[in-house]
C-alpha cells in the first residue's frame, strides 16, 4: 500500500459505509478495505480535494448528473449520423448505432467499478497513475488533453459552419472560428460542473428543436439542399463502401458516444456516484440510442443521397439557417462541457505543482488566476486545431481514430484487467476477459487503420476542385 493509498483509506471506508447505508451495491473487490475511521472522524467526504475546504465541489445529484451527461454526449456527434446511413446502408448503420451504444454503456460502467475501488481519483489520468504509476500518468494526461482539445476544436469548427450558413459566408471562416472559441472560453470561466448542469436542459432542447426543424422542412418541402427539382430519392439499405469510407463512417458513430473521457470528472463532483451514476448512465444511453436512431433514419429517409454532414445543412436554405441558429446553444454547450473537463484536469495539475491543492475550492487570487490561465491556454490551442482541420467530418474522424479509440474503449479494458488480474482466467471472468481484450484490440485497430482512413478523407477534400484548399482558410466550410 502506497503512502497515497494509506492517506485516503479512511475516506474510502467512509465512502463505502455511506453508500451501503443508501442501499446501493458496491464492487466486491472493495472488500479488502478494512481500515476504520477514528471515532471522532468528520462526517464530510474527503475522498478527493473537491470535497475539502469551506466550499465543496461535490454538488451533483442524480438529476444534475443526468443533465450533465446529456449535455456531454448529445451534441455534435448526432449531426453526422444521417450521412453514415448513406455510406453504410440503413441496416448496418443502425446495427452500428445500437451496438456501439451498448458497448460504451459497458465501458462507462467499468470506469465506475474502478472509481469505487479508488475514490480519491479526480479524472482518467489519476486512474492511469494507479495502474501504471507516473509514466502512464504522463502519457494518459497528454492524450486526455489532446482528445478533449480535438473535441472542443470540432465544436469550434461546427460554430464556424453555423455562422457561415446563417450569414451566407459573410466573413472569413477564421474569424468565425475565433468568435466561437471566445464564446466557449467565456462559458468555461465558472469552475464547477453544477454550472454545466444548469445549461443541460436548454442545450438539449435547442439541438432537438433544430433537428425537428430540419425534419419538418424536408417533409414539407420534399427538396433537400442541393437536389435538382426533378430529383429521384435513392436510399441504401445495405451499403458497399470501400474500406476507407466504411471505416470513417464507423469512426463518426464512435464520436457520437465519446463522452466517457469526462465521466470520471463528473463522478468526482457527484454527491453519491456509487448510487447515482449507473441510473444516470442508463437513462443517458437509452435516450441517446433512441434519439440517434430517430434522427438518423428520419433525416436520411427524407434527404436520400443529398444528405449532408452536419445534418442541419440537409434542409433547404432558409430552414437550415434557422436550424443552425437554434442549435447554437447546444454547440456552445458541447465546447463548454468538454472544455471544462480538460481545464479542470489542468487546474488540478497546476495546483499540485504549486503545492496549493488546499485552495482548489477557495475563491483566492491564486486559484482563480490558475483557472483563468488554464482556460485561456486551452481555448487558444483549440482555435489553432480548428483552423488546421476546418472540415467537420474530418476533424470528427481524426479525433475518433487518435484518442477517442482509447478513452472510450481501450482504457476501460486496461482498467478491467488491472482490477481482475489475479482472477482473469477464472471461469466466471473468462467472457469479460475476452470482451475487454477485444476492446483493447479495437482501440489499436482504430489508431492504425482508422487514422489512415480519416487523413485520406481530409486530403481528398483538400485536393478537390471545389474543396477547402488547406488550413487557416477563409473559404466557406459549410458545404462539406
Amino acid at each position: 500500500m502506497t503512502a497515497e493509498t494509506e492517506r485516503i483509506a479512511p475516506a474510502e471506508e467512509r465512502r463505502l459505509d455511506a453508500d451501503n447505508k443508501d442501499g446501493s451495491t458496491t464492487d466486491s473487490l472493495q472488500e479488502d478495505v478494512i481500515v476504520k475511521p477514528a471515532a471522532d472522524a468528520p462526517e464530510k467526504d474527503e475522498s478527493n480535494m473537491f470535497g475539502e475546504g469551506n466550499q465543496t465541489f461535490r454538488t451533483l445529484s442524480r438529476w444534475d448528473t443526468i443533465l450533465v451527461l446529456v449535455t456531454n454526449q448529445v451534441g455534435l456527434g448526432i449531426l453526422t449520423l444521417p450521412s453514415i446511413l448513406h455510406t453504410l446502408g440503413m441496416v448496418p448503420g443502425l446495427i452500428a448505432i445500437i451496438g456501439l451504444g451498448i458497448v460504451t454503456w459497458y465501458t462507462a460502467f467499468e470506469l465506475l467499478q474502478f472509481y469505487r475501488r479508488h475514490p480519491h481519483v479526480l479524472n482518467l489520468v489519476d486512474m492511469a497513475k494507479v495502474v501504471g504509476g507516473r509514466p502512464l500518468e504522463i502519457i494518459v494526461g497528454i492524450g486526455l488533453l489532446f482528445k478533449i482539445c480535438m473535441t472542443c476544436s470540432s465544436a469550434t469548427v461546427t460554430l464556424s459552419i453555423a455562422f457561415n450558413s446563417i450569414s451566407s459566408h459573410a466573413m472569413c471562416t477564421v474569424a468565425f472560428s475565433a468568435f466561437g472559441a471566445i464564446g466557449c472560453w467565456l462559458l468555461c470561466i465558472p469552475r464547477t460542473f453544477k454550472f454545466v448542469a444548469h445549461v443541460g436542459v436548454p442545450s438539449t432542447i435547442s439541438i432537438l428543436a433544430a433537428l425537428l426543424i430540419v425534419v419538418i422542412s424536408l417533409g414539407v418541402a420534399g427538396h433537400p439542399d442541393g437536389a435538382p427539382l426533378d430529383w429521384n430519392k435513392e436510399l441504401v439499405v445495405v451499403g458497399r463502401p470501400d474500406f476507407s469510407s466504411g471505416l470513417s463512417a464507423c469512426l463518426k458513430v464512435c464520436y457520437a458516444y465519446a463522452g466517457n473521457v469526462a465521466f470520471v470528472s463528473y463522478m468526482a463532483e457527484m454527491k453519491n456516484p456509487s448510487r447515482d451514476f449507473v441510473p444516470a448512465l442508463t437513462i443517458l444511453q437509452v435516450c441517446s440510442i433512441l434519439l440517434y436512431i430517430f434522427t438518423a433514419v428520419s433525416i436520411y429517409c427524407l434527404s436520400g443521397q443529398y444528405v449532408r454532414s452536419p445534418a442541419l445543412g440537409s434542409a433547404p436554405a432558409i430552414p437550415a439557417k434557422i436550424a443552425y441558429g437554434i442549435a447554437l446553444p447546444a454547440i456552445f454547450a458541447t465546447g463548454m462541457v468538454f472544455g471544462h473537463a480538460a481545464i479542470k484536469y489542468m487546474y488540478v495539475v497546476v495546483l499540485r505543482a504549486l503545492k496549493s491543492t488546499h485552495q482548489a475550492t477557495q475563491n483566492s487570487v491564486k486559484s482563480w488566476s490558475v483557472w483563468v490561465g488554464c482556460t485561456t491556454v486551452f481555448w487558444l490551442v483549440c482555435f489553432v486545431f480548428a483552423n488546421a482541420i476546418p472540415i467537420f467530418d474530418s476533424i470528427l474522424s481524426i479525433a475518433s481514430a487518435t484518442f477517442i479509440a482509447w478513452f472510450t474503449f481501450g482504457i476501460s479494458g486496461v482498467f478491467w484487467y488491472h482490477r481482475n488480474w489475479d482472477e482473469k482466467f477464472q471461469r466466471k471472468n473468462i467472457p469479460l476477459a475476452i470482451v475487454n481484450a477485444l476492446l483493447i484490440l479495437q482501440a489499436l485497430f482504430m489508431n492504425g487503420a482508422g487514422l489512415w482512413a480519416a487523413i485520406q478523407g481530409l486530403l481528398n477534400i483538400f485536393a478537390s476542385e471545389n474543396g477547402v484548399k488547406g488550413s487557416f482558410t477563409c473559404a466557406d466550410n459549410s458545404v462539406f
